[in-house]
């Protein structure tokens, strides 16, 4: 088998064994909870307004690091028309949650997530944004809307992006 027949025979079963997990009603539910809340960014975009207001001795950076979360996501629906990549369809495991496109490469859920984590962890003088970051990527693929590969390569994207947004920032001490 060619390597990439043995990468997308990976990416099935890895979507297969998440997907079927996705049984307790109350995991659903949050699940699918996270996914309304990431929908285009929101989720962080409102978190990084809320940086901008409050910390208004770096308002510029808060703006750069926001500015990058949008266009990591503008940029994640650009690829995503290009690559056209269709969402799972598995038989017996159907999508636990709408999306607004049939389209699948890259997870914008999952590049606004890491962007959001690399562009504010400076701001924050934390990194904890990266658990919520995995959380939302893993929950796409536990809905059954993305394939593992295209959670990772939203989360590198998500990364880039984000880390561009992230310099000069003066990082917050205590």
């Amino acid at each position: 088998m060619a390597l990439g027949a043995q990468l997308l025979a990976a990416d099935l079963a890895v979507y297969r064994a998440v997907r079927s997990s996705a049984r307790h009603p109350g995991a659903i539910r949050a699940a699918q909870a996270m996914s309304l809340a990431g929908e285009h960014a929101a989720v962080w975009l409102l978190g990084g307004g809320a940086g901008f207001l409050v910390d208004r001795g770096r308002r510029r950076e808060w703006a750069r690091a926001t500015v990058a979360v949008a266009g990591a996501h503008g940029l994640n629906v650009a690829v995503k028309r290009v690559v056209r990549r269709q969402r799972p369809i598995v038989e017996a495991l159907p999508a636990l949650a709408r999306t607004p496109s049939t389209l699948s490469f890259p997870s914008a859920h999952a590049a606004s997530s890491f962007a959001a984590a690399s562009a504010f962890s400076p701001l924050l003088g934390s990194r904890a944004l990266y658990a919520p970051a995995v959380a939302m990527g893993y929950s796409r693929v536990f809905l059954g809307v993305h394939f593992p590969f295209d959670v990772a390569a939203g989360a590198l994207l998500g990364v880039t992006v984000g880390s561009l947004g992230a310099r000069g920032a003066r990082v917050r001490r205590g």
